[in-house]
């Protein structure tokens, strides 16, 4: 059976993926998008930084995007990806099902895979009090006692921007691995270090109610953030051989014009590195499906 054919293919139905399709699409190319709209972090996240919107949950936000892609012409396949290679031009995407994709311009907007802690209460309690993100969820948690989980940079700065929204900040670290500088700074701030400790259990009916740590100790807490760092989800991407970032081979290099090393792949969105915003990824998005779009007409 020969494999269907597109101007662009675009993995990840997040806000980049979303608004590189919209753009792709209006710009007269033929665009299949690939993924779940309810696997992209923003899902179950809400959103109040993002211009022009005072607040909106994540759901809304990628439903929305979804029906405006489709109104544009954009299809969407919701289906995982297993396989991705390059050849002669073209780019072919096999998925979960069995069936194989190929285009002319690939744009790769799967996002990041959070490091997760493992632990009782975490999963079920997700955008309930628990969130991956400080700088997307502290202004919920406004006068009230929160904890981070992790030991290097992004949850210590995670923890001394909560200082800002928060009565009271838990830090709690197996072991601390940051600069001086910035043990310094978290010594020197009024966050209540755990250090030695592990996160056992997060416990709550609905809500985050308190965190337990592996010595027993309870914490009062109604947010736990987990900044364990995060992986790039390039495996697909590395397979074709796209440059990855050199410090630390987690996220996709991309140009002004979100182009990859290789001709006709381009990158938006979280998997390009952070901040994690929603107005970076739509950003990245619209120049992303913009030139894809043009890539791919030229080839036609």
């Amino acid at each position: 059976m020969a494999a269907e054919t597109y101007d662009v293919i675009i993995l990840g139905t997040g806000p980049a993926g979303l608004q590189a399709a919209i753009h792709a699409a209006r710009a007269k190319a033929s665009v299949l998008v690939l993924g779940r709209g309810p696997k992209s972090s923003l899902f179950r996240a809400h959103v109040e930084n993002y211009c022009c919107l005072s607040k909106i949950s994540g759901q809304n936000l990628i439903e929305e995007g979804r029906q405006q892609a489709e109104a544009s012409g954009a299809e969407f396949l919701e289906e995982d990806v297993v396989a991705t290679a390059g050849q002669e031009g073209w780019y072919t995407v096999k998925v979960e099902s069995g069936r194989e994709l190929k285009c002319r311009a690939l744009i790769l907007a799967m996002g990041i895979s959070r490091n997760k802690l493992g632990v009782p209460g975490e999963k079920e309690l997700l955008g309930k009090g628990v969130s991956y993100c400080v700088d997307c969820d502290a202004g919920f948690y406004k006068g009230e006692a929160v904890a981070v989980a992790g030991c290097e940079s992004a949850a210590v700065t995670g923890a001394l921007t909560l200082l800002f929204y928060a009565s009271e900040v838990h830090l709690v670290c197996p072991e601390l691995a940051v600069s001086e500088g910035l043990a310094e700074k978290l010594r020197e701030s009024a966050i209540q270090l755990h250090e030695g400790r592990k996160v056992k259990e997060i416990r709550g009916e609905g809500a985050v109610r308190e965190l337990v740590l592996d010595d027993g100790e309870a914490l009062p807490v109604a947010g736990v953030f987990i900044e364990q760092g995060a992986k790039g989800a390039v495996e697909l991407a590395a397979t074709l051989g796209v440059a990855l970032d050199a410090e630390k081979f987690q996220y996709v290099v991309a140009d002004k014009n979100q182009a990859t090393n290789l001709p006709g792949v381009f990158a938006a969105g979280d998997i390009c590195g952070p901040p994690w915003q929603v107005a970076k990824a739509v950003g990245e998005g619209c120049v992303a499906g913009l030139e894809a779009a043009s890539y791919a007409k030229k080839l036609r």
